[in-house]
């Protein structure tokens, strides 16, 4: 098992990681064209950002991806930036205690599709990805068994009476011109079992079957593909399960739906003549970062409206520069702009600038002026090294409008439990109860950024 952290230490590359760089650079080029996967939105790079190939030193490095790899029977954890600490040897405990961390994150997640659960990693798991096979597979084994999906799709069939509308064209040129004029070929909508929905269950179940290796996975998902046997064998897309709704019967279905979009939009594979070579389940955690910090606002901070990513706003007049911030935040008495920002800051004590970057300066102005605001937050995660989180305020007069006053604000977020990464890995406990005292630090310290602001007007 190697243990990889983004942009933080090297390992030397193997023998058996041979063919591994051709692999990633093949499935890069054939990913889906979501915005995970791309590099500042240039879709034309070909070569794969996964990992660092450093062949001066033969050595490997990890990117922006947090996850797991499969290759040749070896294991490559990429662990998140923020836990890393080169003076420290991590066990199997601490990488297991780290992936619970993730789950957690994910577990407020919106935007990235994540269901809601509360269990978390055991020593009967071997990482995190195999309780996301394990959560995946349990809750559909169980509505499978007590639910059938079924749904209208259109059917072109052969009959020997009309159903539906006749294609004429069709009977025609082939059964009439044929001889076989009591067959009618007829197009209809039918009540199927084996419809697109199933399908993509099916599909999602049985890449996830030939990379598991927990027999109680692969047990429930024996089940599932014993349920489907019936149901067609085709592959599935994300975006196929974008577009999948639900009537308010099949509700239950919804949570299954984005298990499987959860999958099929961050796993990566590669087989050659049937043998799977390569899997992966990579997910980019500045996303991660971003999504989580607007779930958990949302959810726990109810005196707070969040909304993620308004896009109704330019920088110019043509309305060609559009601006995103990840977050606007509003209360009865102020609206305020937040910017997640996924990185190492206040490492450097010699550092006047403190690690924050003069080019996300320049973009929280220009939040500020068009959206007419007087205070920007900057977020940004605490880290494994650092004992304290730490802050920053800046005053910005704008010139241009009397001088008015601009706060830009910077803070350190507690989202690293340190006492779970010394604690031994807990079986039968759930994220909620992990993660408790995180939870409420967390809350604590965005009520102290946010509150005080809710009563400036007072």
């Amino acid at each position: 098992m190697i243990n990889l952290f983004e942009y933080q230490n090297k390992v030397d590359i193997q023998a058996s990681f041979d063919g591994l760089e051709g692999f990633l650079d093949e499935i890069w080029n054939s990913r889906e064209k979501n915005s995970y996967y791309s590099e500042n939105g240039n879709d034309k790079i070909e070569s794969q950002r996964f990992l660092q190939f450093i062949h001066k030193t033969n050595s490997l490095k990890s990117n922006k991806y947090v996850g797991v790899i499969h290759y040749a029977g070896k294991k490559i954890n990429l662990l998140p930036k923020i836990f890393y600490n080169q003076e420290k040897e991590y066990s199997e405990n601490e990488i297991n205690q780290i992936q619970n961390h993730i789950l957690w994150w994910l577990s407020y997640c919106r935007k990235i599709k994540f269901p809601n659960y509360q269990a978390s990693l055991s020593s009967s798991k071997s990482d995190f990805f195999e309780i996301l096979i394990y959560l995946f597979s349990k809750y559909t084994r169980e509505l499978l068994n007590s639910s059938i999906y079924q749904q209208y799709e259109e059917v072109n069939r052969e009959l020997s009476f009309i159903k539906g509308r006749l294609n004429t064209n069709e009977y025609i040129h082939q059964n009439l011109s044929t001889g076989k004029w009591h067959k009618l070929n007829c197009t209809y909508d039918a009540f199927v079992f084996d419809n697109e929905f199933n399908r993509i269950i099916k599909y999602v179940t049985t890449l996830l079957f030939n990379v598991s290796s927990n027999q109680d996975n692969k047990k429930n998902l024996r089940e599932i593909l014993f349920i489907l046997d019936e149901v067609s064998d085709e592959r599935a897309t994300a975006e196929q399960c974008s577009k999948i709704s639900f009537n308010p019967m099949f509700g239950e279905f919804e949570t299954v739906r984005d298990y499987c979009q959860l999958f099929l939009t961050n796993c990566i594979s590669f087989d050659y003549k049937n043998d799977l070579k390569l899997f992966a389940f990579l997910l980019p955690m500045e996303y991660v970062f971003e999504d989580f910090i607007f779930g958990f606002i949302d959810k726990e901070l109810e005196t707070v409206m969040a909304k993620s990513q308004r896009s109704d706003t330019y920088l110019d007049e043509d309305k060609t520069f559009n601006l995103k911030p990840d977050l606007w935040l509003k209360t009865d008495y102020k609206s305020l702009i937040a910017d997640t920002k996924y990185k190492i800051v206040y490492s450097d004590d010699k550092d006047p600038k403190k690690g924050i970057s003069q080019k996300d300066l320049y973009q929280m102005l220009a939040y500020a002026v068009r959206f007419e605001v007087d205070e920007i937050i900057l977020f940004y995660p605490n880290t494994l090294k650092q004992d304290q989180e730490e802050q920053t305020e800046l005053t910005i007069k704008d010139a241009l409008a009397a001088g008015k006053e601009i706060s830009i604000k910077a803070f350190q977020l507690p989202i690293i439990n340190r006492d779970l990464l010394e604690s031994e890995l807990k079986t039968k406990t759930d994220l909620a109860e992990l993660f408790e005292s995180t939870k409420e630090g967390l809350k604590n310290k965005l009520e102290k950024i946010l509150v005080p602001t809710m009563y400036i007007a007072r």
